[in-house]
């Protein structure tokens, strides 16, 4: 993590890091002003805190209160040497408290990351350098064995030349890459975290069978998110990239809509207009572009090939950002190697959503199978000696797609979690789903996991899909789990021999998919120095469903952006009609604001948790309309998720417009102890918000160049190395 100091007064210093701000001070007598903690202070508490946060998991996970379970920390000092410390952590256990329990509290505590941190004794490397801002040294705590060469299945290059060469193009691009986490909690599945340092949103996760790849598949996966843009998807670019040479890609073109907002001659095609406009109702205003919100320059369109004829076809971007998510896209060593690894995830979403919403039941690996693979073997058995039992599962159906999966169960809360791979070895589509059953999970993270059901409707339903999509946590049917398989297992082979295994491994996948009559689009991106590429298949690929394209476009924020961002220098009129187009859009109210307009807000503000229904009471009250923000007060109260001190606020509110809004009752009445229960400072703030004297209390002003808006502005400034790296590639300015 990158952490900023600044210096204040004094002795005061201030830290920043992602979204949070820390102040230190020193005591008076060492010629401080006593006015925060000292640095040292924030340490000794760091390990007291880090302590108590694994306590809570493991009470919450077991359903066992916190409310009586106290915990201190003593630090000891050797008065020979102050450097050398004792630190002395005890925590109090009510009586009730079982012995099984008991020693889980303590192994829990054990696991404290400070703790673990200190034990291992951290390496402290200081140096000065030209620029911070500059200084793009990543920060992948890797260094190879010196001729060390492992290659895997699968890949083209060995994993320490992958690990080195993605490194050196993030680097050189300005990106100081940080490993945030690792997990390992079963053999031969490796899993971390990855990101940005100077901006927490561009993160990515690994996983494979050994650290190393694990490591190789996240700067891969880190690439292929560049290269497609997928970590600004949907989110404001700002007006100077908006209004730049390009916003996207060199290549890409902008078209107007006809004179009846038809959709321009020259996007799509045949094939794809009759697929994401079956009724006729998509006009060209619904794929203008959200990331710039240029609705002056036309519709960013992006150049795919065709792949059965080679013919260029012009998708909008905002066809891609909307339905596609990340489904479909990949770096590699070779473009052949991302083209395989592509395809198998495309083909593995599709048969899961088949499989999950037709209810099918697989038929299980036969044991002699399995046993051809001993780190798969061994990995489900670490698993089951934690017990949870596990499925493996055929997911070829019948042999048409290199799809497998592995099924967990949890006896303790009656979860299931179903996890999928794919590729042309057997083995390594296997591979695939046991890394990925557990990605970023600890044992307690598998007690989160729903329930199976009968429920048809709860499984068909389209959001379920998408939580399957993001981090396969929906739900799946029981009927999943029957013996009575609707396919025969088939020990399926799709892998090639000899050279060039790769490029023969996708010309089979792309096969499939033309015996399945599917048109496949390609882009192919190599700017940034890694091979990259994009595949969409319509009608097949999709995560979301078409029909959002009309009913549920993200451009929707191009009507309410700028208003919102201007929220502050709106005058009466402004603010009418902003609030009519809210109330026209039928939105839910409990849409958040950084959704619907594309802004990353620091999510401890007001901001970062204002909702479509705060929103409309904040304007309401701006505007004197007192009883519609009555009702609205009354909604927010009722279905509030908010911070405590908002919901306090609302709470005044609410007994002060009741107060305001009935004639036999005078405010004069009530002030006093309204003032002694919610206190001077937010009385003074609802009483101005009623006489219209105080406007959006809690928002910070900003505008349409995003001032204060630090979040977002990191996530602009590293989508503007990326821009850059393109513009130099084009020989550009």
């Amino acid at each position: 993590m990158q952490i900023n100091v600044n210096f204040l007064d004094n002795l005061r210093l201030e830290a920043k890091f992602d979204d949070f701000t820390v102040v230190t001070d020193q005591p008076i007598r060492y010629k401080g002003d006593g006015s925060a903690p000292s640095p040292f202070d924030y340490f000794l508490a760091s390990s007291a805190m880090c302590a108590a946060y694994f306590v809570k998991v493991y009470c919450l996970a077991r359903n066992i209160p916190t409310e009586n379970i106290r915990l201190s920390q003593n630090n000891i000092v050797d008065p020979k040497n102050r450097y050398n410390q004792v630190f002395k952590i005890q925590v109090e256990l009510p009586e009730d408290i079982s012995e099984k329990d008991r020693e889980g509290i303590i192994r829990s505590i054990d696991r404290c990351t400070v703790k673990k941190v200190v034990q291992t004794g951290p390496e402290f490397q200081i140096e000065v350098v030209e620029n911070l801002d500059e200084d793009a040294q990543a920060l992948l705590m890797t260094e190879p064995a010196e001729g060390a060469s492992t290659y895997i299945s699968g890949k083209d290059r060995p994993l320490e030349e992958t690990i080195a060469r993605m490194t050196r193009l993030l680097a050189d691009m300005g990106m100081k890459i940080e490993i945030t986490s690792w997990r390992n909690i079963v053999p031969n599945a490796w899993s971390l975290n990855i990101r940005d340092a100077a901006s927490q949103m561009c993160f990515t996760n690994g996983k494979g069978a050994t650290k190393e790849a694990a490591l190789a598949s996240a700067l891969g996966e880190f690439l292929e998110r560049l290269n497609c843009n997928f970590f600004y998807n949907d989110q404001f670019f700002g007006e100077e990239i908006a209004n730049s040479h390009f916003v996207h890609y060199p290549d890409e073109k902008w078209f107007q809509p006809g004179p009846d907002d038809e959709l321009p001659e020259e996007i799509l095609d045949e094939y794809t207009r009759a697929i994401y406009n079956p009724e006729g109702e998509l006009c060209g205003s619904h794929l203008y572009d959200t990331n710039s919100g240029n609705v002056e320059r036309g519709i960013c369109s992006l150049p795919y090939i065709r792949q059965s004829d080679g013919e260029t076809v012009y998708f909008p971007s905002n066809i891609v950002e909307n339905l596609y998510l990340s489904n479909g896209m990949s770096a590699g060593n070779t473009l052949a190697e991302a083209q395989v690894q592509c395809l198998s995830e495309i083909f593995e979403r599709a048969v899961k959503r088949e499989i999950l919403e037709q209810e099918l039941a697989l038929p299980d690996v036969p044991e002699q199978v399995l046993t051809r693979f001993p780190n798969i073997v061994e990995g489900i058995k670490g698993l089951e000696e934690q017990g949870f039992p596990i499925l493996v599962k055929d997911a070829s159906l019948g042999g048409q797609f290199p799809v497998m999966c592995i099924a967990l169960m949890n006896p303790r809360t009656g979860g299931v979690f179903t996890s999928f791979g794919a590729h042309p070895s057997l083995e390594i589509a296997l591979e695939r789903c046991l890394t990925e059953l557990m990605q970023g999970r600890s044992f307690e993270g598998l007690n989160d996991m729903p329930q199976a059901t009968f429920e048809s409707n709860a499984v068909t339903e389209p959001n379920n899909f998408v939580e399957h999509f993001i981090d396969s946590t929906g739900v799946v049917s029981w009927r999943f789990f029957s013996d009575k398989a609707d396919y025969e297992f088939c020990d399926w082979d799709f892998t090639s021999e000899g050279e060039d295994t790769n490029v023969k491994e996708a010309a089979t996948l792309f096969s499939i998919l033309e015996t399945l009559g599917k048109e496949v689009y390609m882009a192919v991106y190599e700017d940034l120095g890694v091979p990259s590429c994009r595949i969409l298949v319509p009608d097949y690929s999709e995560i979301y469903p078409v029909e959002d394209l009309v009913w549920d476009n993200t451009n929707k924020a191009l009507y309410f952006r700028e208003d919102i961002l201007n929220i502050h220098s709106l005058n009466d009129q402004q603010l009418e009609d902003l609030l009519e187009r809210i109330l026209e859009s039928e939105l839910d109210d409990y849409t958040d604001i950084i959704t619907l307009i594309g802004i990353e807000f620091d999510e401890n503000t007001i901001w970062g948790q204002l909702t479509l229904l705060e929103l409309k009471l904040l304007i309401c009250l701006a505007l004197g309309r007192l009883e519609e923000a009555k009702e609205l007060t009354e909604d927010f109260l009722q279905y509030n998720d908010n911070t405590v001190d908002r919901g306090l606020f609302y709470q005044a509110m609410n007994v002060v417009l009741e107060v305001v809004l009935d004639e036999a009752m005078e405010l004069e009445h009530y002030i006093g102890n309204f003032r002694r229960m919610y206190g001077n400072e937010r009385m003074d703030a609802i009483l101005g918000s009623v006489e219209g004297s105080v406007r959006f209390y809690g928002l910070t002003p900003t505008n349409t160049q995003l001032e204060g808006l630090d979040k977002h502005l990191r996530l602009i400034e590293s989508y503007k190395k990326l821009h850059a790296a393109r513009a130099a590639k084009a020989n550009l300015k």
